[in-house]
């Protein structure tokens, strides 16, 4: 309707207008004490056909599609970030809460869905599902540069990359259930093991195979290495789904498996996919935004619906499957209160809610709007209240250090050298020496060293403090023994 009134030329403009609106809007949002993809759905349902009527969109296939290509993006991202040793201590409980937290979540919602709508238990259920998982876009989000304690965030991120898979079986699953006449639960179970080993085993191979072509194929321009690396994220999820796998989890497994290697161009590929991630966050939720009407959102049928289900999630569901999930495992009553309160729900049900709208079911709409109106909720009193929880159980951390100075990190491709960079701490063996104490190779340069904010130039006699960021001109071929030298632990003193 816009480009038929006012031609694709204004379209355009349009486009990019909204992303600025959606940079603004990023920036501001942690000021207003509002996570950023509230504000980029309300942008979206402002300029919708129920509020200024710029842009009227209803197709929910096309969202459908958008939203699953912006979650792989989104997923691949967040993946690359996760580190590898942080996450292994916490594997155990971040699956468990993948897996039997989902369940029971879906469960308990379901069951109160049946009693309030005039549903069969299955549909009631099929609602349960939708709303089952946390959502990686919206923890990613909201927990980016929040100083949580670590344990905390390596849990969330974990469990919100890694329960995608189990939501959208069970939404698929109680969608056929209720299509088709002689489908049982029992002979859905097989195709839940065969579902995440398929993601599992072809995620790790991707990724290996990934990791070794971006470090041996040598590109004519150093700007196609990042999209070399988006490429990889698109073949694990469509391989994976055209075999009959998780699609989800063989992109958070192959991005963990590329995050956590030795890259050639590594920041150009994490600057560029966390930009790229940061735009289709923009777009999905905008696009998802325009798809809900406010005229149909705001009745007191959903409001009222919407409020009791949104409290059973959050007070009662939500918690009782985290405490249930980590029974026997090391986290103390304030980590699974915090756990419970962290588990957002954002993009990936307002996307699973497309599903049984676009099968046709009876109720396909009232579970769409519900849906909406529960991720709203969730997103505002819970996304914007986690740091002051955090800092009322005694969970945050150390505040994450982030160089904003401007040296720019480069992979000089040709000549087989890289200008990487190293945060020390105080548990590295490098810590209070001076440059010269340091058994680096001749050809490796330790070029500039950034101190608190302040760039110092190195020389023979400077120490090494902990803190320091260090910006160190290496040949390939040596930069792993650079980075054992550099991430050697001190040695206990001997009593």
């Amino acid at each position: 309707m816009f480009i038929e009134t006012f031609g694709i030329d204004a379209f355009v403009l349009l486009g990019g207008l909204l992303l600025i609106c959606g940079v603004i809007v990023a920036k501001f949002s942690n000021r207003l004490g509002l996570p950023s993809l509230v504000l980029f759905i309300l942008v979206g349902m402002i300029i919708g056909s129920d509020g200024l009527g710029i842009v009227y969109f209803d197709s929910v296939n096309t969202a459908q599609l958008i939203g699953i290509v912006a979650l792989v993006i989104i997923l691949f991202e967040g993946g690359m970030q996760t580190k590898w040793a942080t996450v292994r201590s916490v594997a155990m409980p971040s699956l468990s809460l993948a897996t039997l937290g989902v369940l029971f979540t879906s469960g308990i919602v379901g069951y109160t869905a049946y009693l309030i709508f005039d549903v069969t238990l299955l549909e009631g259920l099929l609602f349960g599902a939708i709303v089952g998982s946390t959502d990686a876009a919206a923890v990613f989000a909201v927990l980016k540069e929040r100083n949580i304690k670590a344990k905390m965030g390596a849990t969330l991120e974990a469990e919100s990359g890694t329960n995608d898979p189990m939501a959208v079986f069970l939404t698929l699953s109680f969608i056929e259930l209720i299509s088709i006449d002689n489908s049982t639960i029992w002979s859905l179970v097989p195709s839940f093991f065969l579902q995440m080993s398929l993601g599992l085993v072809l995620g790790l191979v991707i990724g290996k195979f990934a990791s070794f072509a971006l470090n041996r194929i040598k590109l004519e321009s150093s700007g196609l290495y990042p999209i070399f690396s988006l490429a990889f994220a698109m073949l694990a999820y469509s391989v994976t789904a055209f075999t009959g796998g998780s699609g989800f989890l063989a992109v958070y497994v192959a991005a963990l498996v590329i995050g956590n290697s030795e890259l050639t161009y590594r920041y150009s590929i994490f600057q560029f996919n966390e930009g790229f991630a940061w735009m289709a966050q923009i777009l999905m939720f905008m696009i998802l935004g325009l798809l809900v009407f406010p005229a149909q959102l705001f009745t007191s049928q959903i409001i009222i619906s919407g409020l009791v289900l949104s409290v059973v999630l959050i007070f009662v569901a939500r918690p009782a499957a985290v405490y249930l999930s980590t029974i026997g495992m090391k986290y103390t009553n304030k980590e699974k209160l915090f756990v419970s309160w962290a588990g957002l729900r954002g993009a990936v049900p307002i996307v699973l809610a497309t599903f049984p709208i676009v099968a046709n079911l009876e109720n396909g709409q009232l579970f769409f709007n519900v849906v909406f109106f529960i991720v709203l909720t969730s997103t505002l009193l819970q996304g914007s209240t986690i740091s002051s929880v955090a800092r009322m159980l005694n969970l945050t951390g150390p505040k994450k250090d982030t160089p904003h100075h401007s040296i720019e990190l480069i992979s000089i491709g040709k000549a087989n050298a890289e200008m990487v960079q190293f945060q020390t701490n105080k548990d590295l063996a490098l810590v209070g020496k001076k440059l010269h104490e340091l058994n680096l190779p001749n050809e490796v340069t330790i070029s500039a060293i950034v101190r608190d904010e302040e760039l110092i130039t190195p020389y023979g006699e400077t120490e090494i403090k902990a803190g320091d960021f260090l910006y160190i001109l290496v040949a390939t071929k040596h930069k792993e023994k650079v980075r054992k030298i550099i991430e050697a632990k001190k040695q206990p003193e001997v009593v």
